[in-house]
């Protein structure tokens, strides 16, 4: 919370303190004392209804300003003690006043109605706050392991990387971890926001949290419960939530300087009425004005928001660091995308061979799956896959940037791309295999070549309707890729993408998003390991399917847990409504501020007035803020639509 705000001074800082956090509404202590205030306040106007005692009324009065009042002049003093002015000053100086004035109702109903706000802004991110660590109760209460051959019960506190796991369908993981044995399909949804289960088997990545389906399954655990996926889900977001961006700055930098400016102009106002004869008057106008230029409301305007809106993300799987990165994302006209694992699904596949002179089909791919029977690459299994034999290749070494050598029967053999390996006769293969959007390896022996394998990563099936709604709603969509030109542009007509840029180291890839900034702020799209330097000189950068990848959570600005690009769009929605709101709690809380003080400065208005209207629209911001903790998922899985082109960037 702003420091301009001097509310919510105190708030839990130990496991222990937000074990014990308020979990209901009539939990907050505020809102009790604003209850038992406002019964008291009651009471005073039925006594002045039925004509009872002064003396009576009084002590109600005084009761009700104690009791109000105990919920934010305690830390008011605390903080003065530290050289630290706020809101909470203005009002106890306004209390004070009001006293001094002899208006005893008038004080207890200002900090009535101060006290009410302050319970409400601490219910709404309490709420948020409860709303983010709900996570966590994703791990069940208890786990079963493999101990000495036989199962063991235990706390999943209990469990160590390790130690093996037994889970029967329809239960949740404890805890994340490595299948050994079994096979299912997994609910993630709650991680990931992605409702379709997924397929795992042995040697599967499995999170802590996600619903076993079908089959029962040994889990080897290999994380403990305070550092597996949803712990490091909620640490992160909780850690990152303090981060400002521009428009949170802005409204703390106002608050913070009219606060001070407030205190000034209500000390020049008292001189103004000992100079004209009539102190009382502007001693009270004086007090009126302090009240009607409060800045709470600026100053809660956006965290309120932010922390809201940040949790609602978490919640369908997607990780937003800190108010910083949404309300830039808010902003962002140009989405970068990488080409592999984010518009494609990253499992590429065989889908041509070519092979010349007497040389077999058969041979072509043999040889190439001799080749590349030791290297680890998405090519190279795609290879080995469509291979049912592999030729007996040894002493195979990389050529970096080119391909692969070796010898096989006594000869060089070699695989590799068009230009390191002169395509001779399969010139006219090469060209159609890469125009059909694949990429092309050629395969030599003894200097001469044999064959063409042409290799596809095909489209996600959801990434044209998805390239498709973000340009209805006023996105430029630019696809960065290291593979050559030709496929590069015949997949980005696939995806219905018409800027490509091919043949890209990442150092090329950071290069381009500089010149796409240079036009309009940009998001960069990616895995979050080779894209690094991508995400990293973006406006903002989005690491795709980071789920587990500890990479692609510290490197990128946004996390999309899961590998459904439908949360791509539904995220920047989520940002542009979020931006949307922040924007209006700041207009309407400088506009409140704006119109009251004059208000109050030629007596319009009185101190209950004041109070009655400014901490009304205090609630109003907050229950505007609150909004901003709602998404639905709906919005981002339906069909792209046309939507109204983006206004212009602020």
């Amino acid at each position: 919370m702003s420091d301009a705000c001097g509310c919510s001074d105190d708030k839990p800082e130990t496991a222990a303190e937000e074990a014990e956090e308020a979990v209901g509404f009539w939990q907050i202590n505020e809102i009790r004392a604003a209850a038992i205030s406002g019964v008291l306040l009651v009471a005073v106007w039925a006594l002045s209804l039925t004509g009872g005692p002064d003396w009576l009324r009084l002590v109600l009065e005084i009761g009700a300003l104690l009791v109000a009042a105990w919920t934010f002049v305690p830390s008011t003093l605390r903080r003065l003690v530290k050289g630290r002015i706020g809101v909470g000053t203005l009002m106890t100086i306004a209390a004070v006043g009001a006293v001094a004035l002899g208006e005893f109702e008038e004080a207890a109903m200002l900090a009535f109605l101060y006290s009410i706000s302050e319970g409400l802004e601490e219910y709404s991110l309490a709420k948020t706050r409860r709303g983010l660590r709900a996570l966590l109760d994703l791990v069940p209460a208890e786990a079963t392991v493999l101990r000495g051959g036989t199962e063991v019960t235990v706390d999943p506190a209990e469990l160590v990387p390790g130690d093996r796991m037994v889970v029967r369908p329809g239960e949740r993981l404890a805890t994340d971890g490595r299948i050994i044995t079994g096979r299912t399909s997994l609910d993630t949804s709650a991680l990931t926001g992605e409702s379709v289960p997924v397929e795992a088997g042995p040697g599967s990545e499995v999170y802590a949290g996600s619903i076993n389906g079908t089959g029962p399954l040994e889990v080897e655990v290999t994380s403990t419960a305070e550092n597996n996926s949803l712990a490091r889900i909620v640490h992160i977001v909780e850690a990152e939530q303090s981060r400002k961006g521009p428009g949170q700055r802005l409204a703390d930098n106002i608050a913070s300087k009219l606060v001070p400016g407030i205190l000034i102009a209500a000390a020049l106002i008292i001189a103004f009425g000992f100079i004209v004869g009539e102190p009382l008057l502007w001693f009270e106008r004086a007090l009126v004005v302090l009240v009607a230029a409060s800045p709470c409301a600026l100053a809660i305007s956006v965290p309120v928001t932010v922390v809201a809106s940040v949790g609602a993300a978490s919640r369908i799987g997607v990780l937003i660091k800190g108010g910083g990165a949404l309300e830039t994302l808010g902003k962002i006209r140009t989405i970068a995308l990488d080409k592999t694992g984010t518009l494609t699904r990253n499992k590429p596949e065989v889908i041509d061979v070519a092979a010349a002179g007497t040389t077999t089909r058969e041979d072509v791919l043999a040889l190439a799956a001799g080749l590349e029977a030791r290297i680890e690459h998405p090519l190279a299994r795609a290879i080995l896959a469509a291979s049912p034999a592999r030729a007996d290749v040894t002493d195979v070494d990389t050529v970096p940037g080119a391909g692969l050598e070796g010898r096989f029967e006594g000869k060089t053999v070699r695989l590799g791309r068009p230009g390191w390996i002169n395509a001779g006769a399969l010139a006219g293969d090469v060209e159609r295999m890469q125009t059909a959007g694949a990429t092309a390896v050629l395969i030599e022996s003894a200097g001469e070549v044999i064959g063409a394998v042409a290799v596809r990563d095909e489209l996600r099936p959801e990434a044209r309707d998805v390239i498709a709604r973000l340009t209805a709603s006023g996105y430029t969509t630019a696809m960065l890729t290291g593979d050559n030109a030709i496929t590069a542009a015949a997949l980005g007509k696939d995806a219905g993408i018409t800027e490509v840029h091919a043949d890209l180291r990442p150092e090329d890839k950071a290069e381009i998003i500089r010149t796409l900034k240079s036009r309009q702020p940009t998001a960069m799209v990616g895995d979050g390991v080779n894209d690094a330097p991508a995400l990293a000189t973006a406006d903002t950068g989005i690491a795709m399917g980071a789920m587990g990848t500890d990479v692609a959570i510290e490197t990128a600005d946004i996390a999309l847990m899961g590998e459904d690009l439908n949360h791509l769009p539904q995220v920047l929605d989520h940002a542009r409504r979020t931006r949307s709101i922040m924007l209006q709690n700041v207009g309407l809380s400088l506009l409140l501020i704006a119109i009251l003080i004059p208000l109050a400065l030629v007596g319009a208005l009185g101190l209950a007035a004041v109070v009655l209207i400014h901490e009304l629209a205090e609630i109003v911001v907050i229950g505007n803020g609150v909004r901003a903790g709602r998404i639905s998922r709906k919005t981002a899985l339906r069909a792209a639509k046309p939507a109204p082109a983006l206004e212009p960037a602020a």
